[in-house]
């Protein structure tokens, strides 16, 4: 068993370390299919040898060779470490700064196999969300990271560590990019090619930024959609007896069961993949499972009934599933469903990203890497059965949103009855959940706050849990009415988080709040590492799919309609600002949630470590990272926004910014345009 010592020095070649090849016990990435020229194979090997002294290419080539004819990419699995991947405490790292120990920490925990969906492939979510694209990356980070002073930068260009280079005690200790391809080249299929030679990276949102915190970061906002959703397609926030049905019970969407419960729903997840499906259950996070439709109808009648919480993940085709209660519906006339969605990866539809119904879980890993076309062909005449259910479930009453995985895009792409008649480039028959539910409180100022304990002791957690509540207690008592409502949700959140035991890997810990709610839990969570009352340095980030640091067209900025919709400057500018305003370590990806080609996202990772210089940090990259996002969004005409920032410029006198003007009367512009 290899130490974190070992890790960190650099790649093990003086002996070789024997290629044990790969686990069967744990999950494994669908075989990718990246179709490469027998001269992109030979470029593919000559880059992956690039990493290693050619005494050792003899050795490595051939292997390397296997793995990318067999799997379509070189992962290196001869260089997976043997020692567990998990957060250890942020002391037992060698290294020479704390900022590098914190991001090792983070990196480890990506890496958790507990938290981790293809922990030997360096996926941590999303089916494709690299943290590194293979594992010679993985040592030289660790050991660059060990090196580091306080007067060098990390550099890593999608996934690979260009080196340290000189740079200022105050600059960012890594910059990170993945996936930043020339606009006419990031299309899906030069994707494959470029990851498959070993030159471009998907680093998903958090995954290739080190800040993922396990399915915890998304039940919670899970949870506020779903409550949300209530108060906007059902006119209570009370969803007792309601039904939710979705599906994915993977990574992001393994938080669709937890989250539905604490906010008191019914909820059936379809899941074709037992592995992840057995895993939520095992966690708690899922309270029953079964392979039945009928099952399924049964216990939806029963909790409904009683009014009780319920969390079933059907073992099955979500096609199969949405058939079914249609067929309820037009045997009974009894609507079943209430609210419904869709979580599965369809970002990546033809790699395992979504499973069509005509195949069984194993006939569609065969073929969609024997017989692409096909599977492309199988899976989009999927598609068009799911939304054929969905739509008629809907014209009976029905509020079904898309969650901004793509799904009504490649339903769309699939030829499925999804347009909206008189709809922008953005808009399809059902709203996505950032048009109806969650845009409006990002334009707030709201979004995903996150921290993580770096001593590994849950009694940490426990007094920033308390910290958090009560800064967000303290402040509630002065904001309007909507926003209050926001405070109240993540309150009660918050208070209630220990008890739902949703930590999976670091202790960590997720809340929405607003500009000023961020800054005052930072300040006040540095205070209690200074004071000691919390034991080690804590760790702030948040989830890309925030206010500014996403530009998404068909997610994140799906609200923004004044044609900028397309447009990427708020992401990079997020990146760029939140660099010199003192974040730690700071990301810019190609790539998120919806797919490779379709958002770029700016991330952040910060270190309070209790002195007056993190307070500073905090307090001016905080409120940067929100204004910026809200400031485009009030731009684009969006009243919410508008009045965020009118009241976040009364408060701080250096904010100026630019407010539109609008259009009171529409008759100016007919008139103009007639003639």
């Amino acid at each position: 068993m290899s130490t974190l010592k070992e890790i960190c020095s650099g790649l093990p070649l003086n002996p070789l370390p024997p290629n044990r090849g790969r686990d069967p016990n744990v999950p494994h990435a669908p075989i990718r299919t990246p179709n490469l020229t027998t001269e992109e194979e030979r470029l593919a090997l000559r880059n992956a040898l690039r990493y290693f002294p050619p005494s050792h290419h003899a050795t490595l080539a051939p292997e390397f060779a296997q793995e990318l004819r067999q799997y379509g990419h070189i992962y290196m699995y001869r260089f997976c470490p043997t020692l567990r991947m998990r957060a250890y405490p942020i002391d037992q790292y060698p290294c020479h700064t704390r900022q590098a120990a914190a991001m090792m920490l983070m990196i480890m925990n990506n890496l958790d196999p507990a938290v981790a969906q293809f922990p030997q492939e360096l996926v941590t979510y999303g089916g494709n969300g690299q943290v590194f694209s293979n594992w010679a990356q993985f040592c030289l980070v660790m050991h660059y990271l060990s090196e580091m002073t306080e007067e060098q930068t990390l550099v890593m260009y999608s996934g690979h560590p260009m080196g340290l280079f000189p740079s200022l005690p105050s600059s960012p200790r890594a910059i990170i990019t993945n996936g930043m391809v020339i606009p006419n080249y990031s299309s899906r299929d030069q994707y494959e090619k470029m990851f498959a030679l070993g030159v471009s990276m998907y680093g998903q949102m958090t995954a290739g930024s080190y800040c993922y915190i396990g399915p915890q970061g998304i039940v919670h906002g899970t949870m506020l959609t779903v409550l949300n959703a209530g108060r906007r397609y059902l006119g209570s926030g009370d969803l007792r007896g309601r039904v939710f049905v979705t599906s994915g019970l993977g990574g992001m969407s393994g938080a669709q069961a937890k989250a539905a419960v604490i906010a008191g729903c019914v909820s059936v997840i379809a899941e074709v993949d037992e592995a992840p499906l057995r895993k939520r259950h095992e966690q708690g996070w899922l309270m029953e499972v079964t392979s039945s439709l009928d099952q399924c109808i049964k216990r939806i009648r029963e909790a409904k009934s009683a009014k009780t919480p319920l969390s079933l993940g059907y073992h099955g085709n979500v096609v199969d599933l949405w058939e079914r209660i249609l067929l309820e519906f037009e045997r009974t006339g009894e609507l079943l469903v209430d609210l419904g969605s869709d979580q599965t990866s369809l970002h990546n539809p033809y790699n395992g990203g979504y499973y069509p119904v005509q195949l069984t879980f194993h006939q569609a890993n065969q073929l969609m890497s024997t017989d692409p076309d096909r599977f492309r062909n199988v899976v989009q005449e999927s598609l068009r059965r799911q939304i054929k259910a969905i739509n008629k479930l809907a014209d009976a009453g029905m509020h079904f949103w898309d969650y901004g995985n793509a799904f009504l895009l490649e339903a769309q792409r699939a030829g499925a009855e999804v347009q909206k008649v008189g709809g922008g480039a953005t808009e399809f028959r059902y709203p996505s959940y950032v048009q109806h539910i969650m845009g409006d409180i990002f334009s707030l100022g709201f979004g995903p706050f996150r921290w993580v304990c770096t001593s590994g002791d849950p009694r940490d957690l426990a007094v920033t849990d308390n910290i958090a509540a009560t800064v967000l207690e303290e402040m509630s008592a002065n904001v309007p009415d909507r926003v209050k409502q926001q405070y109240n949700d993540n309150i009660r959140w918050i208070r209630e988080a220990g008890k739902h035991k949703m930590v999976v890997g670091s202790q960590a810990r997720i809340l929405y709040s607003d500009q000023k709610g961020r800054v005052s839990i930072a300040l006040a969570i540095n205070q209690a590492v200074a004071d000691g009352n919390v034991s080690a340095p804590v760790v702030i980030s948040r989830d890309h799919h925030d206010v500014s640091g996403t530009d998404s067209p068909f997610r994140e900025t799906s609200n923004v309609y004044d044609g900028s919709v397309f447009c990427a400057d708020m992401a990079v500018q997020n990146f760029v600002g939140d660099a010199f305003r003192g974040a730690t370590w700071v990301s810019l990806h190609n790539g998120g949630g919806v797919g490779w080609g379709e958002v770029i996202n700016g991330g952040f990772g910060l270190v309070l470590d209790g002195s007056e210089e993190a307070a500073k940090r905090a307090r001016l990259m905080l409120n940067w990272d929100v204004s910026n996002g809200v400031a485009r969004r009030c731009w684009s005409g969006n009243s919410n926004a508008y009045e965020t920032i009118q009241r976040t410029m009364e408060e701080n006198r250096q904010l100026h910014v630019t407010m539109p003007f609008p259009v009171q009367d529409e008759h100016v512009l007919d008139r103009a345009l007639q003639g």
